[in-house]
């Protein structure tokens, strides 16, 4: 497998990343999703994108790949679906990227994005605030923001994140 390094980063991830979005279909069974990640990390593919919103997936990465957390750059997304927050708030964010290592078994992440985050949000700056401490905090590597369009024409000229995703 090839390598490259990831922006500006000091991560090194594999040209060809899994995307974890179908490994959250709970119609999935769990023995097929746990033969599919570690088949992908024993095939060299070492970059697991997953979302809070990809139902099961982070649960799954948790439960069945944790144990070879060395050996992977895990990337997720937040910003929403937080008990009693609201969606796009600081909160939000911040309790997102608790949740997420709490349900992915680690104590960091290496890459988290705001995921389709209202360009109005991000004008206001409060999610991209709570990225930035989780950050700080050793909680997360890089701030990323994963979108579209003006949201992610501002994402770019912003110069506030690590990495974005289109």
């Amino acid at each position: 497998m090839q390598y490259n390094q990831f922006g500006n980063t000091e991560l090194q991830v594999s040209v060809l990343g899994f995307g974890a979005g179908e490994i959250g279909d709970f119609n999935i069974e769990d023995k097929k999703v746990e033969q599919v990640l570690n088949f992908a990390l024993d095939n060299g593919i070492n970059l697991i994108d997953t979302a809070r919103g990809y139902y099961a997936s982070e649960d799954r990465i948790g439960r069945f790949i944790s144990h070879r957390r060395k050996e992977f750059v895990l990337s997720t997304k937040v910003g929403y679906g937080i008990q009693n927050e609201p969606d796009w708030s600081y909160n939000s964010v911040s309790k997102g990227v608790d949740e997420a290592l709490k349900t992915l078994h680690t104590d960091f992440i290496d890459i988290v994005h705001l995921h389709s985050c209202p360009l109005d949000v991000l004008q206001t700056g409060e999610v991209i605030e709570a990225l930035l401490k989780a950050k700080e905090q050793g909680k997360i590597r890089c701030v990323a923001y994963s979108g579209e369009n003006e949201e992610l024409n501002f994402a770019v000229k912003s110069g506030a994140f690590d990495s974005v995703q289109t």
